[in-house]
C-alpha cells in the first residue's frame, strides 16, 4: 500500500505565512520609485503626473525630467536648473522644498503604495535628492509623510503635516554635484496608503543656507531650494538592521574645521591698515562666510563707508587638497573666486558699490602669514582656506 505524506495545515500555514512575508519584504511598495515608467513625454515643467504612479497634491505640480526630449528645460543630465545624471535609471523628478520667505510656492511628489501600511510593522524608506545649480538656497527640511488618504488641493499652498522620515543628522544638503541619501525606519500606524515627499515644516523652523551659483551654471538663480528626486523605496523589514541608512559620503570625511583668527583693530591704526587685518575663512569646499567671517566683513564695510576713496581687492584662495579635486569635482572649480565673489556680494549689499572692487584668484599659489611650522596638517589647510584684502 502506497504511503501518502500530508501537510499539517498549520504547518501549511506557517508556511505560506513566511512566503508571503518574504515576498513583502523583497517588493519596492512604491511601484516606480525611480520614475522610469512614464504614460508619455513630458512636453514642459510640471508633468511629474505623466511618471506612472506618482500624483499632484497640490496646484503646484513637480517637475519631471527625462532624456533626449525636444524641449531642453525637462531634460538629463541638463535641464532648466542645473546638470545630474540620474541616480538610478535615466529620469528623475524635481521638486522645491524651500524658498525664502514661500516667495516660490513649495511643490511636493505624492504615490499611493502598492499596498496599506500594516499597524506596527517597520518599514525601511529612502530616497535620493540632489541639490540644483539654480538653487540661492539649500534645507534640511526634506523628509517624507505618508497619510491614509491623498493630499488634494488645487492651491499652491505648502503642507504643514508630521515629517514621518527625515535624516537623522538633520544636515543641510547643499551639495550640487551627486545624491544624498535620505533614509530612515518608520513604524507604521496601520493602513497608511500615500507616501508623500518634501518640506512639511513652517519656514520659521527651517534651516537653510544661502549658496552661491557655481561658475560652470549659466543658468538664473531662483529665490528657492530645488532639490531632484530620485530611486524612491518602501519596504517591509523585521529589524531595524535590515535598514541600510549609513549616510557616510566623500563628503562627510572631509575637514570640518574653520579656522578663526584672532583680530586687533586699534584706533592708532590706519583704515588700510584695519582692512587688510582682516581675513575670512571658509570650510573645506564651501564658500559660506561664517559668522567670524561677518565680523570682518563688516568691519570692512565700516572702513569704506568712513573714506568713499578707498578701493579693495578681493583675493579668493583654495587648499592643495581642494585644487586637486577641482579636475574630477566641479564643486571645487574656481572656489577661490567663489568664494571672493561671496564676500564682494557681501559688501555691495551692504552698501559699498561694486565698481570700487575688484577680485583675484590666487588659487593655492599664495602661503597664508597664519601659518606655522608647528600647525598640524588640517590647522595649515584651514588657514589656506580663505580669502584677503588689499587696499588700493
Amino acid at each position: 500500500m502506497r504511503k501518502i505524506n500530508f501537510f499539517k495545515p498549520s504547518i501549511l500555514a506557517a508556511t505560506l505565512m513566511l512566503a508571503a512575508v518574504g515576498f513583502a519584504q523583497d517588493e519596492n511598495l512604491v511601484e516606480n520609485g525611480s520614475f522610469e515608467a512614464s504614460t508619455g513625454k513630458p512636453k514642459k515643467l510640471g508633468a511629474l503626473s505623466l511618471s506612472n504612479g506618482w500624483i499632484k497634491p497640490t496646484g503646484q505640480p513637480a517637475d519631471f525630467f527625462i532624456p533626449a526630449v525636444k524641449v531642453p528645460e525637462i531634460g538629463t543630465p541638463d535641464n532648466f536648473y542645473g546638470t545630474e545624471e540620474a541616480q538610478d535609471g535615466r529620469n528623475y523628478a524635481g521638486i522645491v522644498a524651500y524658498s525664502y520667505n514661500d516667495k516660490m510656492p513649495r511643490s511636493y511628489a505624492m504615490a499611493k503604495l502598492l499596498q496599506p501600511l500594516k499597524k506596527g510593522a517597520r518599514y525601511c524608506v529612502t530616497f535620493h535628492v540632489s541639490l540644483a545649480e539654480a538653487s540661492k538656497y539649500s534645507t534640511n527640511a526634506i523628509g517624507a509623510n505618508f497619510s491614509k488618504k491623498p493630499y488634494a488641493s488645487e492651491a499652491k499652498t505648502s503642507i504643514i503635516e508630521k515629517t514621518h522620515i527625515q535624516r537623522s543628522d538633520n544636515k543641510i544638503l547643499s551639495g550640487f554635484y551627486g545624491w544624498d541619501k535620505v533614509c530612515n525606519v518608520y513604524t507604521a500606524e496601520g493602513g497608511e496608503k500615500y507616501i508623500t515627499i518634501g518640506n512639511f515644516t513652517n519656514n520659521n523652523q527651517v534651516g537653510y543656507e544661502k549658496m552661491r551659483k557655481p561658475n560652470y551654471y549659466k543658468g538664473a538663480q531662483i529665490v528657492a531650494a530645488y532639490y531632484y528626486l530620485d530611486n524612491v523605496s518602501v519596504k517591509l523589514i523585521d529589524d531595524i538592521t535590515q535598514c541600510d541608512c549609513s549616510l557616510q559620503s566623500e563628503e562627510d570625511s572631509y575637514s570640518k574645521l574653520v579656522y578663526q583668527k584672532s583680530i586687533v583693530v586699534t584706533d592708532k591704526m590706519k583704515p588700510k591698515d584695519k582692512i587688510e587685518a582682516q581675513s575670512v575663512f571658509f570650510a573645506f569646499g564651501k564658500a559660506q562666510v561664517p559668522a567670524a567671517g561677518k565680523a570682518s566683513l563688516d568691519e570692512i564695510v565700516s572702513q569704506m563707508k568712513a573714506d568713499a576713496n578707498l578701493k579693495l581687492e578681493i583675493q579668493g584662495h583654495m587648499e592643495d587638497i581642494e585644487v586637486e579635486k577641482a579636475g574630477e569635482n566641479p564643486m571645487f572649480q574656481d572656489l577661490d573666486e567663489v568664494r571672493a565673489d561671496v564676500v564682494k556680494e557681501y559688501l555691495v549689499e551692504a552698501g559699498i558699490a561694486a565698481n570700487r572692487i575688484t577680485i583675484v584668484k590666487k588659487s593655492n599659489s599664495v602661503r597664508s602669514t597664519e601659518v606655522i611650522e608647528s600647525d598640524n596638517d588640517e590647522l595649515k589647510s584651514a588657514k589656506t582656506r580663505r580669502v584677503t584684502f588689499v587696499v588700493k
